[in-house]
């Protein structure tokens, strides 16, 4: 298993990439882009964060997200 570094700089924007099991093109289907757009505002209201930018392809997406101040636990959400 690799030996994963993490930043946990409190109120930090952070970058990252998340790639579908497979990489199966499930995110190609509007049902699919529409249950991750309420995940993620599910996830907004019990653990706040800010979405900068996201960019959602068919089997990947990657996000830029800035947590709130003094919060560093991104893996949370």
């Amino acid at each position: 298993m690799p030996n994963y570094r993490r930043a946990y700089i409190p109120g930090g924007t952070f970058f990252f990439t998340v790639v579908t099991y497979g990489r199966r093109p499930i995110f190609r289907h509007q049902p699919a882009t529409k249950i991750l757009g309420d995940a993620f505002r599910e996830c907004k209201q019990k653990y706040p964060f800010e979405i900068n930018a996201i960019v959602v392809l068919p089997d990947h997406l990657h996000c830029l997200w800035t947590l709130p101040r003094g919060d560093h636990d991104f893996s949370k959400r």
